[in-house]
Parts: structure tokens; sequence; C-alpha cells
């Protein structure tokens, strides 16, 4: 799988501050654009719990 760009939400618009993501090597790779070197790789499964978790409120006791 070749590497692909990094992409941003819409939702950013001009901002620089905004979560950026990539699909790579079989991974997908988040950061977030002011830091640029800190990368999160995971594997699509991982990010895809990870994201139902967040929206089904399993983190809401931490906040």
């Amino acid at each position: 799988m070749p590497n692909s760009e990094w992409q941003k939400s819409s939702y950013s618009a001009a901002s620089n501050e905004c979560v950026e993501v990539r699909a790579t090597d079989g991974l997908v790779e988040v950061r977030e654009s002011d830091e640029g070197h800190l990368v999160l790789r995971t594997t699509p499964a991982a990010l895809s719990a990870l994201l139902h978790g967040i929206k089904a409120g399993e983190f809401d006791h931490h906040a």
C-alpha cells in the first residue's frame, strides 16, 4: 500500500490546530498538525474501536 497524504477535517478550515490522518503500510497514522513530529500509529480496527467508544460515551468519565 503506498503512503497517502495527510488529511485534515473540513471542520478545521483555516486553523493550523487540527488532527490529521493518513493510511500508510496497512496502518493508520494520526498526528496533531502543530506537533507533526509526534505520530500515533495504529491498526484501522483499533482506531475504529476507539472512535466507536468515543461516540458511545465510554470515555466520558475521564473528562
